[in-house]
């Protein structure tokens, strides 16, 4: 039987009570998560986004609130009044905030009972990504998932606070304008006033930023939804947020000072995590012959060695040859290679072809002397 709250307010969220707040009485409100029968007790893990309570239910404390309790089911919605008491030692939960009290329930109002759930309600379940979608607030009330919401939201409130202290304005631009020349298609919406004419959803602010430099707003920024019609790719979504920033009077060196001061703002906030700055700069050039891409990612230790400069007198035809029509030479440290076996090898030699490489020359280190081999 579905309860109406009534005049009840909740007092306490399911991840505040200490052991400090024994004695109090309390009203919580959340989802079943689990439930326990031990006999004579039942016991409710209360959940909400803040954490869990354990309830205790005692037909020697309310009847009523015990009967009811033998029928609840996960993702039941809650309501309990109760009294906060010390859990006995052998049942404390050092895994949880929460694991050193329990709220002996005096009373119980079920405010919707909930169908079995097509999957349960926890990190550990690995449910197919259509069935997650499919119920979405389901999947969204797992802890990873509420967890994800709460730091984009920590990230957006530090960014804000970061821009205003550098006296920037945040200023919100119009989703319906016309269709400007960008890097993909744009997602058209029909007017309704005027038949056959259609408004575009920006792909970014880039012409109303622009607008407000010459208007004199020396430093915009917004965080802001843009929308771009084109494939799904694992770095292309239909529509994204952004954060959107444009500066006047500055230089390339003021900009770059401004993002590292940001990142290192939210690392600092968010992952209690010092950033060293200013951050390293490379050219286009230095990137790919050190990593091999535009976006290296620093942590990856094999940089890649050229070796082309040192081999102008070489006798090593191979090498002669590709030095003389203008190639490259180059290469990287394996510290585990020569736990690679000579079909792995192999392999990546015709991988490499695959991308315009002559081969791969690979070489030993055994008692300070070189062996190798041409792949």
């Amino acid at each position: 039987m579905i309860e109406k709250l009534g005049n009840w307010k909740r007092s306490h969220t399911c991840g505040e009570l200490r052991i400090s707040d024994i004695g109090k009485d309390v009203i919580l409100m959340g989802w079943v998560d689990r439930r326990r029968d031990h006999g004579g007790l039942i016991f409710i893990d209360l959940r909400d986004r803040y954490g869990k309570t354990q309830l205790v239910f005692n037909p020697e404390v309310n009847a009523t609130a015990h009967h009811k309790a033998r029928n609840l089911k996960p993702e039941y919605v809650l309501a309990a009044r109760g009294t906060v008491e010390k859990r006995p030692p052998d049942s404390q939960n050092p895994k949880l905030s929460t694991g050193e009290i329990e709220v002996a329930v005096a009373e119980l109002r079920i405010l919707n009972a909930a169908k079995t759930p097509p999957f349960q309600i926890t990190d550990e379940v690995d449910a197919a990504e259509e069935l997650r979608l499919k119920y979405r607030f389901l999947d969204l009330r797992r802890p990873s998932m509420q967890q994800n919401l709460l730091v984009r939201h920590k990230v957006y409130q530090v960014v804000r606070r970061f821009f205003d202290r550098h006296n920037f304005v945040e200023i919100e631009t119009p989703f319906l304008m016309k269709s400007t020349p960008e890097g993909a298609r744009d997602f058209l919406v029909p007017s309704r006033l005027h038949h056959g004419k259609f408004y575009a959803l920006p792909q970014s602010p880039q012409t109303y930023k622009q607008i407000l430099m010459v208007a004199g707003f020396d430093r915009y920024f917004q965080i802001v939804r843009c929308f771009r019609d084109e494939d799904l790719r694992a770095d292309r979504q239909p529509e994204f947020t952004q954060i959107d920033v444009e500066m006047s009077f500055v230089s390339e060196e003021d900009i770059f000072a401004i993002v590292e001061e940001l990142m290192a703002d939210i690392f600092r906030e968010i992952l209690e995590t010092e950033l060293s700055l200013p951050f390293p700069k490379f050219t286009y050039e230095q990137a790919i012959s050190r990593y091999g891409t535009d976006k290296p990612d620093l942590r990856f230790g094999m940089e890649i060695c050229t070796f082309t400069k040192h081999l102008h007198r070489t006798d090593f035809r191979i090498f002669k040859d590709t030095v003389q029509k203008g190639g490259e030479v180059a290469g990287i440290v394996l510290p585990q290679g020569r736990q690679l076996s000579r079909s792995q090898i192999d392999s990546y030699g015709e991988f490499a072809k695959n991308f315009g490489a002559a081969g791969i020359f690979a070489l030993q280190v055994a008692d300070q002397k070189l062996e190798g081999s041409i792949a």
